[in-house]
């Protein structure tokens, strides 16, 4: 078997070609576009050629959490060995929740991002499941995805990417595939913000791009490494800048600094304001480097892994009016069926979006005449925040020692606030408190305490008092007792039942 490649297949930047029509209303399986051309359509031949570069490619960096990568999409023969090297840094052996791939268009002009939901993907080397579920409802909530077919027909971004995933991993659950179109910084961040809830580490993210197009060798290392550096920054107007400044050099032959910018830049805008976040370069290659390829045109290929420290939920956390709404009435229907019957309420989880099936902490707090009534939470993120959301509606109104539990007659004038935890950050210093913005957590010993960030605001108190009061009243440990515990800071998204009784 021969396989067809031409400078054409290298370029990330294709004339548009007539889209083909493909009813939306018909379920059918994505078949290869690109078998025998980017990579060999025999399954043998292709597993073979898999083994070898896999074989040349950079190996584990014994990189912990890895919950994305980023990967050329040309030939094989091209990149395939870059694209191995990134592959190398994930755990083969992990069954994810879903793989998320994230591809540029080079068929297709729109803007937007493309979610593949007819059916699954086929390759020489089997099925691989969709998440069309969540695809679906990508597509109903958010007007900025489509479910239109024509972008991934004859796309390769994405369908270089999966035979990698079938020959190293033990198991595929389900992929989630995306086209992107040519999208402003705005609609990028729109698709990072839905998408953050699923950056973690029960799920894996490939960003497919390739980077500098047909500049000269020695240019083109220069270009990617500017590219480069700007990903690593995990800065999204680093990178905004980098490709403007590689563009106004006016590099001889530079079409692109990065076939999937858009991919990427939603990747940063996911990514840049989590401190838990850790991206490592792992190689770095161009079509000049191979025995096929020349020197005066070439085409820059990069490795690079992302990495996720502590539990995985970033502090970057949103959640839609819909989702809040969706978390108060949880909160309203527990506590009342729970007083009144004794009963725990079974929830519909399919009609919940990814935001509040993320596991994080929560506290509730129950308020009656404008007085507390009840607040009991939790900061440790190991089960979904609508089930922490449930427990703490139930713990509030029957287990805080302070108070007599809620009693039926009581529920009408019981008013419900949430407090959505980001991950606690231990500080060396009193200075990083922010009043009203950071909550408190006081540890000594077995003794601990916390004040949520809205206690300041309600209290007036200076620092100094929410810190003695925090020390003495919920700790125990005595007013200046914070002086040698340990501190920890951190934020909460907070709303109550009122917010929804107005509109």
């Amino acid at each position: 078997m021969k396989l067809k490649f031409s400078v054409l297949w290298l370029s990330a930047v294709i004339l548009l070609a007539p889209a083909l029509l493909v009813s939306q209303n018909i379920q059918t399986d994505r078949i290869p576009a690109v078998a025998g051309q980017f990579y060999p359509d025999d399954p043998n031949d292709l597993r073979e050629m898999l083994r070898t570069m896999f074989s040349k490619a950079v190996q584990s960096k014994g990189l912990k959490n890895v919950v994305a990568i980023i990967a050329p999409h040309a030939g094989y023969v091209y990149s395939g060995v870059v694209a191995a090297s990134a592959y190398n840094q994930i755990d083969f052996s992990k069954e994810y929740e879903n793989i998320f791939i994230l591809g540029p268009s080079h068929h297709v002009g729109f803007e937007g991002a493309a979610v593949y939901n007819r059916g699954n993907f086929i390759t020489p080397l089997g099925t691989v499941h969709v998440n069309t579920k969540l695809a679906n409802d990508l597509i109903k909530r958010y007007d900025f995805f489509s479910g239109r077919t024509d972008a991934h027909q004859l796309e390769h971004s994405i369908e270089v990417q999966i035979p990698f995933l079938q020959y190293k991993l033990q198991k595929i659950a389900n992929i989630v595939p995306i086209v992107f179109g040519a999208n402003p910084p705005d609609v990028c961040k729109k698709i990072a913000d839905v998408l953050r809830p699923y950056f973690n580490t029960k799920n894996l993210f490939i960003i497919s791009t390739d980077f500098s197009h047909y500049p000269s060798y020695a240019d083109a290392k220069g270009v990617d490494r500017a590219s480069v550096d700007a990903i690593l920054s995990n800065s999204s107007k680093h990178l905004i800048q980098t490709i403007g400044d590689n563009a106004a050099k006016n590099i001889p032959d530079l079409v692109t600094s990065m076939c999937g910018e858009f991919c990427v830049m939603t990747l940063l805008c996911m990514t840049e304001n989590n401190p838990d976040v850790q991206f490592t370069h792992i190689q770095y290659m161009n079509s000049g480097d191979v025995s096929i390829g020349t020197k005066d045109k070439v085409v820059g290929y990069n490795a690079i892994a992302v990495t996720l420290k502590g539990k995985g939920r970033g502090v970057n956390f949103k959640l839609d009016e819909q989702d809040k709404h969706s978390l108060i009435e949880i909160a309203r229907t527990t506590i009342e069926e729970y007083v009144r019957h004794g009963k725990i309420p079974t929830i519909d989880d399919g009609k919940l979006s990814a935001a509040v099936k993320v596991d994080c902490g929560a506290f509730v707090t129950l308020k009656k005449g404008g007085e507390l009534r009840g607040c009991i939470g939790r900061f440790d993120a190991t089960e979904s925040l609508y089930k922490v959301v449930q427990k703490m509606a139930i713990a509030a109104s029957t287990q805080d020692y302070r108070f007599h539990p809620v009693a039926s007659e009581e529920l009408g004038k019981i008013e419900i606030e949430i407090s959505v935890l980001t991950p606690l950050r231990k500080i060396k210093s009193i200075d990083e408190i922010v009043m009203g913005k950071n909550g408190i957590y006081i540890r000594k010993g077995s003794s601990s305490g916390t004040f949520l960030p809205q206690v300041a605001t309600e209290t007036g108190w200076s620092k100094e008092e929410f810190l003695g009061h925090c020390a003495q009243d919920k700790a125990g440990i005595g007013w200046d007792g914070w002086r040698n515990a340990e501190l920890f800071i951190y934020e909460s998204l907070i709303f109550d039942e009122n917010e929804f009784k107005k509109k």
